[in-house]
């Protein structure tokens, strides 16, 4: 069964632009903690924070591992995956689940559902109000064991200015998959599944002294997720046209420099991140008809020195910009270097899918940058860098007007 998201569960499903605007207006406030509960309630609105994690370092690429899943739809799997990587390069000892491999599943997958879950609820929320929907509707996420209160409110429809849903907007606790859909009158409530008829339970508002929420909600889980900055996410995602390719580097703008900086090489560093590069290269080469392939694969943000080296070295202003892999870049390195003859009488050897995966590590930290002139206007920068004792060396031409720097050639010598 597919780790990504699914509507099935109502809480999971494939990213949209109101859910990562939410999500990405947070990355300029990673909160350290000791805690899970060191934020309560609508804080988790304003910024990012993974429970036990101090370091601001550690924070950020975190931050990332979790936008990855949020706007390019990464699996469990590929975040579990980063996970382990930055525990290791950072150092992390000391967090709830570290010793086991039970543990860790655990762990990862409260970190990966509970942002997935509040980011999509956020996300719809901003939806829901932007569409001036006059009935929201309840409804239970189909989970397996499910909690009896948030059965109970399966179906249970009410104006959206109920002050019901300034608690109860789901999900409303750990885990829970159950959602929110909107509609314009009560029989469109009905066709989704809504009971306008049905009364809220007694005592639906008393709080219960063990979790200082109403009874059925899970402590600190009784407010609306994005109701503290629904204004600032619907304003942003009015700004993008929501295409996969967008959306991975859509909002990033808003985010201060410093940290925009610190989340692109935090990007780059993501094994899934190699992953998917040496993955879109070998769909590529695998022939797949052109709408099974995304035209351009992100690689992420230039940070503002990336920036201003390709400006001083060929005065192209790439502020902005994200390096990118696309189809015809692969096949053309394909076609001249596909095989050992071609490449061997050039004193270079095949390229590989596997080359491909060492391009995020290339432009993190590349051992030169050079000027490599122009082909048809199109500046070109020259990225070097010695892995295992072989020396690689990747093109990139600046595209203004996909605001990128793509890979026009990749070349290995052993």
């Amino acid at each position: 069964m597919s780790e990504r998201p699914s509507a099935v569960t109502g809480a999971f499903r494939q990213p949209f632009k109101q859910q990562v605007a939410f999500f990405r207006n947070k990355l300029g406030n990673l909160v350290p903690t000791a805690r899970w509960d060191d934020l309560r309630r609508g804080e988790h609105d304003l910024g990012f924070m993974v429970a036990g994690a101090t370091k601001a370092d550690l924070l950020a690429d975190m931050a990332v591992a979790v936008d990855r899943s949020i706007s390019e739809g990464e699996t469990l799997g590929a975040f579990r995956k980063d996970f382990r990587a930055i525990v290791e390069r950072r150092g992390w000892t000391g967090w709830t689940g570290e010793g086991s491999k039970k543990g860790e599943a655990w762990r990862t997958r409260v970190v990966y559902q509970t942002n997935m879950a509040t980011s999509y609820a956020a996300g719809r929320n901003a939806q829901l109000q932007e569409g001036g929907f006059e009935f929201w509707v309840y409804k239970h996420g189909g989970s397996a064991e499910p909690r009896t209160q948030h059965l109970a409110w399966d179906g249970l429809t009410l104006p959206a200015t109920h002050p019901f849903w300034r608690t109860h907007f789901a999900p409303n606790g750990w885990g829970c998959s159950c959602y929110v859909v909107g509609a314009r009158s009560e029989a469109a409530a009905r066709r989704l599944g809504g009971n306008p008829g049905q009364p809220l339970p007694e005592g639906w508002n008393e709080i219960d002294p063990k979790t200082g929420a109403p009874p059925g909600i899970s402590k600190n889980w009784d407010y609306a997720p994005g109701d503290r900055v629904s204004d600032v996410v619907r304003a942003m995602a009015e700004k993008n046209r929501n295409w996969d390719y967008e959306l991975a580097k859509a909002y990033m703008q808003g985010v201060p420099a410093s940290m925009r900086d610190r989340l692109a090489q935090s990007y780059r560093s993501l094994p899934s991140v190699a992953d998917d590069t040496r993955r879109y290269a070998q769909r590529i080469l695998e022939d797949l008809s052109p709408a099974d392939v995304p035209p351009y694969q992100t690689m992420g943000l230039l940070t503002a020195a990336d920036a201003e080296t390709v400006r001083s070295l060929s005065g192209a202003n790439v502020a902005g910009f994200d390096f990118a892999l696309d189809a015809t870049a692969v096949r053309g390195i394909q076609s001249e270097f596909g095989n050992d003859g071609a490449g061997r009488r050039r004193g270079r050897r095949r390229v590989t899918q596997a080359d491909y995966g060492q391009l995020p590590g290339i432009l993190n930290d590349p051992d030169t940058v050079e000027d490599a002139g122009n082909e048809a206007g199109i500046p070109l920068l020259r990225y070097r860098k010695e892995i295992a004792g072989e020396l690689f060396t990747a093109l990139f031409g600046v595209r203004n007007n996909q605001q990128s720097l793509v890979l026009t050639a990749l070349f290995v010598q052993p």
